[in-house]
């Protein structure tokens, strides 16, 4: 596989949409490597109305300034949706993703769609048994089964959009100095050529992380070619810091890329055991967008619309310690609708620690020995975003 060293600091310099505020002090990292979020970033709450989610998603963006204004000095942006698995009822609507790419098209950018997906029945979820791979075939016909079937593969075609497999391909290693789980990250190509990183998540729980939004959608971008499929390696080395298995490596790969924009899906949102409905996460129509180029304030926000508080994820305490910012909802400008009048009450999933399940998710790799011994892999859920 070929892979281009970037250095850290050629790397910040030619990522200036990173809104994550992490503390030079922290990461003691000299200033000239370190981007600031603003001192109160705005987060846009937007109603979906009538079923218009393309309107919602205009509004949410022209709330924040524009996309103009968004992506000024970016001239290419990848556009991250949340497509865990091959399920409607678990990833983020085409219908978000189409919106901001006419938006950033009509302002005259580069656009691309990315995604590396977790699973997909009949590639690494046989017979009720998920399996961890790194096999870049298998994973190559995995993800295009699931960008076919959720039609982004028609989506990217209409549009002339790229729509990139993030698994495999040519892949650049990132340092990431005083990282948490990783000192360096290997990423696609891709994701260091752009200028700007969108996430556009589905606004879901989730039985690790809690939450899965902006940030937590960024465990998408390991690839599975290295850190195999379900993100078992990255789950394992993570559990070694936390018991969790995610939050600190979240912070990692935000660190890594270039995030500065979310552009939450909660059109439909999930509650309870999620990510998936596979494992008994529940779908219920929420009708909002909310939308920020600061990730952790936009995820901050989405968390508290859920019924969340902050001390209730894990993956924001890990950002505190990493110097972002902000934590706290007065920190934050709040733009469109008042938080009091879109708050649903979400069901809470039952959160498990890594160790937990770690000997019945992705426990035996495709390639290897494939015996399917275990009931309880039988009833393995899919958790990868």
């Amino acid at each position: 596989m070929n892979k281009k060293k970037l250095s850290r600091r050629k790397f910040l310099r030619t990522s200036m949409g990173i809104a994550v505020g992490v503390s030079a002090a922290s990461l003691n990292l000299k200033p000239l490597d370190i981007l600031f979020a603003e001192e109160k970033p705005a987060v846009s709450i937007v109603k979906i109305k009538n079923d218009n989610i393309g309107f919602a998603v205009e509004e949410a963006i022209d709330l924040l300034g524009g996309i103009k204004t968004i992506t000024k000095g970016k001239e290419k942006i990848m556009l991250k949706p949340n497509l865990v698995d091959s399920s409607i009822h678990d990833t983020t609507k085409p219908e978000v993703i189409k919106t901001l790419a006419q938006l950033m098209k009509k302002a005259g950018k580069e656009v691309f769609i990315g995604e590396g997906s977790a699973a997909a029945v009949g590639f690494n979820v046989i017979d009720g048994v998920q399996y961890r791979t790194k096999n870049k075939e298998i994973l190559d016909k995995m993800q295009q089964f699931i960008f076919d079937k959720l039609g982004y593969s028609e989506l990217a075609k209409s549009m002339g959009i790229p729509l990139i497999n993030l698994h495999s391909g040519e892949m650049a290693e990132v340092e990431v100095p005083n990282g948490f789980v990783f000192d360096e990250i290997t990423l696609h190509r891709s994701l260091t050529d752009i200028d700007l990183l969108c996430s556009v998540p589905m606004m879901k729980t989730h039985l690790f992380a809690t939450v899965t939004l902006g940030m937590k959608n960024l465990i998408g971008t390991y690839p599975g070619t290295l850190y195999y499929s379900v993100r078992r390696l990255v789950h394992d080395l993570n559990a070694k810091i936390e018991p969790s298995g995610t939050a600190a490596a979240i912070i990692d790969i935000v660190r890594a890329n270039k995030l500065g924009l979310v552009v939450v899906d909660g059109s439909m949102a999930m509650e309870g055991d999620g990510p998936t409905v596979s494992f008994g996460g529940k779908v219920k129509k929420t009708d909002l967008i909310i939308a920020g180029t600061n990730p952790l304030a936009t995820d901050v926000v989405t968390a508290n619309i859920m019924g969340f508080e902050p001390g209730e994820i894990p993956t924001f305490t890990w950002a505190e310690k990493a110097g972002m910012r902000p934590t706290k909802l007065e920190e934050i400008e709040i733009r469109g609708e008042k938080l009091e009048n879109v708050r649903r009450k979400f069901i809470k999933p039952n959160v498990i620690p890594w160790a937990a399940v770690r000997e019945s998710f992705g426990a035996k790799e495709l390639g290897a020995e494939t015996e399917k011994s275990s009931s309880t892999m039988a009833m393995c859920p899919i958790f990868g975003a």
